[in-house]
Formats: C-alpha cells, structure tokens, sequence
C-alpha cells in the first residue's frame, strides 16, 4: 500500500480521492425532474446536480420541502449496467447522519432522567474505554456527542484501513460482521489526541460508545431505541436499520465506489452489498430524501426533544478546519451559506453513497440529498449552495465529509 493510500486510510476520508476525474462512460444526461412544486430556485439545484452527474457521479436524487411545497429532482442513473434512471424516493445509507438519531435517543433519555450528559463514560460503559492513556472516568457522554473526547477514531488505524476500507480487501470483507466493542479496542490502540474537553476531533468511535450507552442504560438495543423514539413516531416508513444485513431495501439504486484509491482511472466497483454492522451506531441507518427531510424539520420545531434538550444539541463546538462559521453540537452541524442562511444539518459517507441534510432554523424549508458514488472532483459544484443561493459554486460535493462526515467510512 502506498504512503499516500496509507494516509487516506488514516484520515478515513470516503469521496475526498483524486483532485480531478475524467467524466466516464456512465456520466447519463440528466432524468427528467419529477416536482409537486416548479420553483424557480430549483433550476440551479437541478443544474448542480446535472454538472456532478456530467463530473462522473453515477446519479444524484434531492428534494426540498419549503412548507408545504415539496420539490423533487434526480439526475444520471441508480444503475451503470442497466441505464436506469435514479429513483426520486431511492433509499440509501445515510452513513453518519446516524449520529443525530443517536444524539436525539440520548438527549430524550436526559430528558426521561435516564442519563445525565454529564454523566462519566466510566459510569455507563465501566472498563471499556482504558489503556494507553484514555480514561472513561474523564470523558462525558456530552463530548462523545460533541466530539471533544479525545478518543482515537478507529477508522483511522492503519491496520483497520488497509483491511476494511481499501480495495480488495474491503470487497473481501465487507460481508464480516463486526461488534462495536471491537471498534471500540481499536481505538483503545491509539492514545488519545488530546486531554477531553481541550478541543476538537471528529471520531466514529465516539457514536459507538453512545450506541453502547443507549443500550445500557435502555436494556434494549440501540436499533430498538431508535425504532421505538424516532422512526415510528414520525412514520418514517423508508428509514430502517440493517443490523447484520448486507441488503439494501428497495426501491434503491445501485452504489458505486473506487474504493479509496486515488488513481483518476480506478476501477469503479458496485458496493450496494456491505454488512450493516460495519456501520453501527456511527453510520448505519438507510433512509431516504423525503424522510430525513421529515425527521430535521421534527428535530429543530422541537416536535421530537424537549426545548432544554434542544438547546443543548445545538451548542456548538469551533469545528475551524470546515468555516469559520461551521460548529458542531450534539450531533448536528451549524453553517452558514455564502449568502447568509443559517443552517443545520449533517453529512455522510460511506462506501457508494454520500448524503447531506440540512434545515433553516425556523424549520420553514428543508434539503437533502444523496450522491450514489462516493467520490468528487474540484469542479464539482457545491448542491447545497445552489439551492439556497441559486449559486452552483465549485465546491466538491463531498465537502461535508471533511471531519464532518468524515473520519471514516462511516463519516
């Protein structure tokens, strides 16, 4: 493996590879846009859209909620062999906005008297998080959620990488069933990066411990705690979770991935196949466009926490390496647009499949949308710009993984 493949594996990045990618023979031209509203602040989404599909994305879907107007477009194709079309209510995996369902199960249980956020790691979880300098006694479930614990990300260990997240090896084993506490002590490998609560890093090893707390403090699984809390009191009937299952429910596309090698002509592989366990509580949800626009304009209106457990999801952490505007907070990301929209929301990536999500803060318009390759260029045009600025930009797509669905596969 090479130096730099070596320091893509450390750095977890799905859909951040090679700075410029010819446009391939899959590039389709754009399907037609299916819409219960024609705005015309959607022309420069669709052509967002269209220019990543005409960089080498396979296809892209979105829709946008404003009220009680629904828009919905797609572009290129949900599967390279057939030519067919991208589904406007295709499921994906949604990678790391799993978090903010795993924030929000934690945040309702403070607000049940189940947990404190203050609460120790140690309390929770005692003897799991040891060794090599880390210390559960000193970390808080508040900055797991926030990601100023300190703790390795274990999709960052070299070993790890180069088994599960580069090339053939990960189509050797992407089929392995993985348990949290394994991911959990390969991050026990690393000492931490820095004293909890000092700073900043974004690390999937935090959501496991918080799915691992869910379920402790619960008595039931971390997946039933979301099903029973979030997916069935909002009805989001396309949101599942896979377990151990490497299928994806339908209707869905395919998902497409160079499998984080950074040759402009690498291979393209089809990854829709990939056991759920590798994701977990980081980053295993499938939902789709529709739903999670559903589930953050819940979240933010205050329909799903309580306004105290509200507030403190969106008390934010400098996150300065993605804006000077940008924050996280528990579970949620803050940014702003170039022209001036607050926003928030989440991204994530994860092999095939790169999703974002975002809300206005009084809730009154929502978007979202999903690329089925996971890799982008430097001239890839930046969707969540255009749509609320009208301004299709130049950022790559997958901009949103940089720390904030990134650190890993399940970014």
């Amino acid at each position: 493996m090479s130096t730099k493949t070596r320091q893509q594996a450390r750095t977890g990045v799905v859909g951040l590879l090679a700075a410029a990618v010819a446009v391939t023979a899959f590039a389709a031209p754009a399907q037609a846009q299916d819409q219960s509203s024609k705005a015309p602040r959607h022309t420069a989404t669709q052509q967002a859209m269209d220019a990543t599909v005409a960089s080498g994305i396979p296809g892209v879907v979105a829709q946008s909620r404003d009220g009680q107007r629904v828009w919905k477009g797609t572009s290129g194709v949900g599967n390279r062999e057939t030519g067919k079309a991208r589904g406007k209510n295709d499921r994906f995996r949604i990678a790391s906005i799993t978090k903010t369902f795993v924030a929000t199960v934690l945040l309702q249980m403070e607000a049940e008297g189940k947990l404190d956020l203050d609460d120790t790691v140690e309390k929770h979880l005692p003897g799991l998080v040891s060794g090599n300098g880390n210390d559960g006694s000193k970390i808080t479930v508040r900055q797991l959620l926030n990601h100023t614990s300190g703790i390795f990300n274990y999709t960052s260990d070299p070993e790890y990488g180069a088994k599960y997240l580069i090339g053939e090896s990960f189509l050797q084993h992407r089929y392995d069933t993985l348990a949290p506490e394994f991911h959990v002590s390969v991050a026990m490998k690393h000492r931490p990066g820095f004293e909890p609560g000092t700073s900043f890093s974004y690390s999937n090893t935090n959501y496991v411990l918080a799915g691992l707390i869910i379920e402790k403090v619960a008595g039931n699984t971390y997946e039933h705690e979301v099903a029973e809390r979030i997916i069935k009191p909002l009805g989001l009937k396309s949101t599942s979770q896979p377990g151990d299952s490497p299928h994806m429910p339908r209707p869905s596309g395919r998902a497409y991935s160079k499998l984080l090698l950074d040759q402009p002509t690498a291979k393209i592989h089809d990854v829709t196949e990939m056991n759920g366990s590798q994701g977990w509580a980081d980053g295993d949800i499938i939902s789709t466009t529709g739903d999670l626009n559903r589930f953050f304009k819940a979240l933010i209106t205050g329909k799903v926490l309580p306004p105290e457990q509200l507030k403190a999801m969106k008390t934010t952490v400098s996150a300065p390496d993605w804006g000077p505007d940008t924050g996280y907070g528990l579970g949620i990301i803050k940014s702003r647009t170039s022209c001036g929209t607050q926003l928030w929301g989440h991204g994530g990536g994860i092999f095939g499949s790169l999703s974002n999500v975002v809300t206005t803060e009084d809730g009154s318009r929502q978007f979202s949308y999903n690329l089925n390759g996971d890799w982008a260029t430097q001239s890839s045009p930046d969707i969540n710009e255009a749509e609320f600025c009208g301004n299709a930009g130049t950022k790559p797509p997958a901009k949103f993984t940089q720390g904030k669905a990134t650190s890993g596969r399940n970014s």
